[in-house]
């Protein structure tokens, strides 16, 4: 059982820092949709690319299973966040299982 506990620490640490890229997806769409942070600005626009090819593919499989409810409101990184986290709290309870 020892073995486990390294893969599942590597497997939280991987969900941790998409969960992470997520929530800094989100803070940088609204610095830009309330005009903080211009989307013209190189670093911005390089950011933005780079988020996007991260979490693009599994936002559109969200996309496909819900729809957007409030005039255009995009729910689904909120999801998102919610199915990570829950499955951070599956894996520290399985590695604290493992623990004993």
């Amino acid at each position: 059982m020892i073995i486990f506990d390294p893969i599942l620490w590597l497997l939280e640490l991987i969900v941790d820092i998409y969960f992470k890229i997520v929530v800094v997806q989100i803070v940088i769409y609204w610095l830009i949709h309330f005009k903080v942070l211009e989307a013209s600005n190189k670093y911005a626009k390089k950011t933005v690319e780079l988020l996007d090819k991260v979490t693009l593919p599994v936002y559109e499989k969200i996309k496909s299973k819900i729809p957007t409810v409030f005039s255009g409101f995009d729910f689904t990184p909120f999801v998102l966040l919610i199915a990570l986290w829950f499955v951070l709290r599956v894996i520290a309870s399985l590695r604290a299982l493992i623990a004993g």
